[in-house]
This record gives C-alpha cells, sequence and structure tokens, in this order.
C-alpha cells in the first residue's frame, strides 16, 4: 500500500523527490516489485549507483536450438569481451545523474562497435536516491581467417584475410590480408584503438604495399564521442601512391600514376547539447597535395593537373537530437538506429602560396541532412552536400550531391524501398569525373560503365523478411528490384551518352547475426534493359553489403 501511495504522490506532486522513491525502494526485492519510470527517476534526482556488465556468449547453450557441439566448441574458442572494453564506451558513470537519453545514446554507441551485437542497457534496482543499471550485451565472432569472394559489375575480387576485431578481448581491431581485384593486386596489415588506454581517444594505422604502389595512414583522435562532449581533436596523415586506371563503357582505355599526400590537424568545441540541439565548431589546417603522372601506356585522354591546397579551416556544425530505434529495414534480425534528427553543417577555408599551395582558392562546403516521420508507418530521409573551390573568381571541382531514400512497411515481413541520388558537377577535377555502372548501384552493367559531369540513379526495391534462420547463423531475406539510372556531359575521353540505362532483378539476403564480418550478402542475378550488345544478358553479383 505505501508503494501505492508514493507512487501517487510522486505523480500528483512532481517536485516530491527522492524521500517518496525512496520509500518505494525497500520492496525491490518483492517480485512484484515495479521499478519506476525513467521519467519518475529523472524528476527524483536519481543518481547512478552500480553499474553492472553483463555478456553473453555467442550461441544461448541453454537454447535447445544452440545446444550443440559446435556451437559450444565456438563459445569456448572465442575469448569473450572485457568489461573494460564495454566501460570504455559508456557515457555514464556512477554518480551521474539518471538520463534516459544517455543510455539510449550509450547503446548506439554500443551498437556502432562491430564486436557487439543488441546491447541493451535498463535500471534493474532502485534504492536510497540511487539507481543500479545493467547493461547487457551479446557476443559474436570477431576472429576471421579465411577466404573471401565477391563479383559485381563483371569482375571478380578475392581476398584472404586474418582479421581480428576485438583482439584479447579488448575491442582492438588488427588485420593482415591480401587482395586482388579489377584494379590491383595488395598485401596490407591495419589497425584500430576505439579507446586507447580506456580513454575517449582512438588511434588508427594502416600499410598496404600493391603492385602498382604502396601507402600508408595514421590517425590519433579524440572525436566529439557524445552529443554533450565538450571538445575534440585529432591529427590524421596519409601518403598513397597507385595507378589509377579511367573506363569507358566498362571498359579499361588508359591509366596514371597519382602520387597523394595529405594532413590534418584540428581542435573542435562545443557548448554541449541544450535542449534538443548542440552547436560544435572545429577550427584547424589542412594539406592536400595530388600529382599525376602516365602509368605504364601513353595515355588516350588528358591528365588531371597537379595540385596542392593548403588552408586553414573553421566549420560549424548544428546537430539535433532525435533518432529512434527500428527493425529489418536496412537490416536483418538487427536493431537498427535511424536518425530523424537535422544536421547542418558550412566549412570554409583559404588555401594560400604561403602555406605550399599551387595558388590561391577559396575552399568550401555545405552540408544538410533530415528525416520524417511519415503516415502509415512511412519513413523519408533526404541529404545534401556541395563542395566546390573558388580559384580568380570560378568556381572549379564543384559537385552538388543529393539523395534521398524512403521506406513503407507494408508488412511486419515486407517493406518497399525507394532511393534516389543525383550529383552534378561543375568543372570538376579529372581524377573526379562521375561514374555510373555495376560497382555503384546500377546493377545490371559492367563497373564503370557511364562517366560523366553529371549522374542520378533510382532505385526500387521490394524487401521480404523471412523467419528462416539456417543453422542458427545468418536471417534470411529476398529483394526484387529495378535500377534506372544515366550520366550527363563530356567526358575527358568524349564517350558517347547512352542516354537512360535500366534493369531488374531478384536476389538473396543473408544477414550476419553472429558474426562481426560483414552485415549482409547479397547474391543477386541482374537482367540489363539497354546499354550496348557487348553486356552480357545476366549479370551475377556476389558481395557483402553494410546493408539490405
Amino acid at each position: 500500500m505505501r508503494d501505492f501511495r508514493s507512487t501517487i504522490l510522486l505523480l500528483l506532486l512532481p517536485g516530491v523527490t527522492t524521500p517518496a522513491l525512496a520509500d518505494i525502494a525497500t520492496v525491490t526485492h518483492d517480485p512484484a516489485y515495479v521499478l519506476p519510470t525513467d521519467v519518475e527517476l529523472e524528476q527524483a534526482g536519481a543518481r547512478i549507483g552500480r553499474i553492472t556488465i553483463e555478456t553473453d556468449d555467442i550461441f544461448n547453450e541453454s537454447d535447445p536450438r544452440e545446444d550443440a557441439a559446435l556451437y559450444r566448441a565456438v563459445n569456448r574458442l572465442h575469448v569473450t569481451t572485457r568489461e573494460s572494453a564495454i566501460r570504455a564506451q559508456l557515457l555514464f558513470a556512477s554518480g551521474d545523474p539518471y538520463s534516459r537519453r544517455v543510455l539510449d545514446e550509450s547503446e548506439r554507441a554500443l551498437r556502432s562497435q562491430r564486436y557487439l551485437r543488441e546491447p541493451v542497457i535498463r535500471p534493474v534496482a532502485w534504492h536510497d536516491g540511487v539507481v543500479d543499471v545493467r547493461v547487457r550485451s551479446e557476443d559474436v565472432w570477431t576472429t576471421n581467417p579465411g577466404l573471401s569472394l565477391s563479383r559485381t559489375g563483371g569482375t571478380n575480387s578475392l581476398g584472404l584475410e586474418l582479421e581480428e576485431l576485438n583482439l584479447f578481448g579488448r575491442g582492438k581491431q588488427l588485420t593482415a590480408g591480401y587482395s586482388n581485384d579489377v584494379d590491383r593486386t595488395s598485401i596490407g596489415l591495419s589497425w584500430r584503438d576505439p579507446a586507447i588506454w580506456g580513454s575517449r581517444w582512438t588511434s588508427d594505422a594502416s600499410f598496404a604495399d600493391s603492385d602498382d604502389g604502396s601507402g600508408w595512414s595514421l590517425g590519433l583522435e579524440r572525436p566529439f564521442y557524445e552529443l554533450d562532449a565538450r571538445w575534440s581533436a585529432g591529427v590524421a596523415a596519409q601518403s598513397l601512391v597507385q595507378v589509377e586506371n579511367r573506363y569507358a563503357l566498362g571498359t579499361r582505355v588508359d591509366a596514371w600514376r597519382a602520387d597523394r599526400q595529405a594532413f590534418d590537424i584540428h581542435r573542435g568545441w562545443s557548448s554541449g547539447l541544450h535542449g534538443d540541439w548542440t552547436r560544435r565548431w572545429t577550427a584547424g589546417f589542412r594539406y592536400d597535395r595530388a600529382r599525376f603522372s602516365p602509368a605504364d601506356t601513353a595515355p588516350v585522354g588528358p591528365l588531371p593537373d597537379d595540385r596542392t591546397l593548403a588552408y586553414p579551416y573553421l566549420r560549424l556544425d548544428l546537430l539535433q537530437d532525435d533518432y529512434v530505434t527500428a527493425h529489418n529495414l536496412d537490416q536483418i534480425g538487427r536493431t537498427e538506429d535511424l536518425r530523424f534528427g537535422t544536421q547542418l553543417s558550412a566549412e570554409f577555408g583559404v588555401s594560400q602560396s604561403a602555406f605550399g599551395a599551387t595558388g590561391s582558392a577559396l575552399v568550401a562546403s555545405l552540408g544538410a541532412s533530415r528525416g520524417y516521420r511519415l503516415p502509415n508507418d512511412q519513413s523519408l530521409f533526404i541529404s545534401g552536400h556541395w563542395g566546390s573551390r573558388v580559384e580568380g573568381g570560378r568556381l572549379r571541382d564543384s559537385l552538388l550531391s543529393a539523395s534521398s531514400r524512403y521506406f513503407w512497411r507494408a508488412s511486419d515481413k515486407a517493406v518497399l524501398f525507394v532511393g534516389l541520388a543525383a550529383d552534378a558537377g561543375s568543372a570538376l577535377d579529372l581524377d573526379h569525373e562521375l561514374m555510373l555502372g555495376g560497382d555503384t548501384g546500377l546493377r545490371g552493367y559492367p563497373l564503370r560503365y557511364q562517366t560523366g559531369t553529371a549522374r542520378a540513379l533510382l532505385t526500387v526495391e521490394g524487401r521480404y523478411f523471412t523467419n528462416w534462420y539456417p543453422l542458427r547463423l545468418a536471417r534470411v531475406g529476398a529483394a526484387v528490384f529495378a535500377d534506372i539510372g544515366r550520366t550527363w556531359g563530356a567526358s575527358a575521353l568524349a564517350v558517347p551518352e547512352l542516354g537512360t540505362l535500366r534493369d531488374v532483378g531478384i536476389g538473396l539476403r543473408f544477414g550476419n547475426t553472429r558474426s562481426a564480418l560483414g552485415n549482409v550478402l547479397h547474391v543477386d542475378l541482374a537482367f540489363p534493359l539497354d546499354g550496348d550488345p557487348s553486356i552480357k544478358s545476366v549479370q551475377f553479383l556476389l558481395k557483402t553489403h553494410k546493408s539490405f
């Protein structure tokens, strides 16, 4: 009776805080006890007490469907994620005010780590003005010693990798591999640490040696890791030498050797989250150099011009906090975070020869995105970006891009997806020409089939999510799709415009639920309806994507 009276008192008198709820806490041992709601805890000024971390095995051996020798062996071989790796991603600590918003943002942070799946953060007990919290997640298989094959745009790719995405259970990522694709054969080594010594600092490093060059990159950053973060800092450098092939109608016609070097250092600051909005300022210095020379054969068309941009810059970001979770839209059997909040960005820099640039230029970019909740279980996400530089009073390498993604959930198992993307360029650098083909969404055609200064692609896809869960390893879906796209504008090789290209197709989707090694495997058959006679009437595609 005392619990009921205290709850009524809290609802009627919001100013009544800890004492009233403390009375409720006296019966937390009662199985019939119900915790106060998130709103009640926040109004009561609750503080976070004990934080319990629970990590489930890859397979649930208490489930008869997963109580098999193979599944038990996988659980024994797998190194369980350490508690410290999970705590490093949490945005709250013992003693902090209880906030459901911060708990939800922590769940999103954990979901972004490939070594975990389905994290859930919930209050489990309330006592003496303190609320205990449990963080529960499921491990996934993170070791990948093996072979990867893919086929898209009529070409095959082969990869051999030894990859560990949760080294010793600490969340570190180490990859060594070999790859062979249409452009080059490479061996490489990469490292990523998402929380250096349990801090908010991250590090990245990679090295690759190819038959046409080599490259390396290094990065150290403390990002704006949460909406309420007050500062950021980072430094990154990279160098890459490789041969870049130029295509016409899906056929390689020439190539050039590109030598690129880049460096960026920046510092950001913010007053944190106010209401639903965060404003962030970032100041930095960026160096970007590109040099081009003929490759093994004489080029058919002109080479890109050498250029060096070196400039201080200032960036402003505005972000709105508006997220919801969903299932079976872009993923299969995984929780998805949908961002409906508005995001705006603007960046300006001045490149000068005094900094080592080849000439004076104003470098600018603008970006915006937003999501819309529509009636009847529909949603729409739109985004746009413009980037350019101004040299001698004229726009150079100017590119305007826009995209929209529409979802309509017709039933629990069926979703209609419509995607539209368009790009329009002006005075583009030759190494930035726009391409369209099997590797960029026009699935029935060879890779890099069309080239121009503008392009558009419309995709209509019916998605079906089944209950089939073979071997408890992957969830299965199916798709029926149609793609319509084209490019405009003369390319450097004066390739004739082919007008609008269309294809239709069917495919299977396998959503990887037990491994960190890719989200959705696509197996597609695409049928081109246009193009030149040399195109095969059926294109077979096999590739892992981040989404359906």
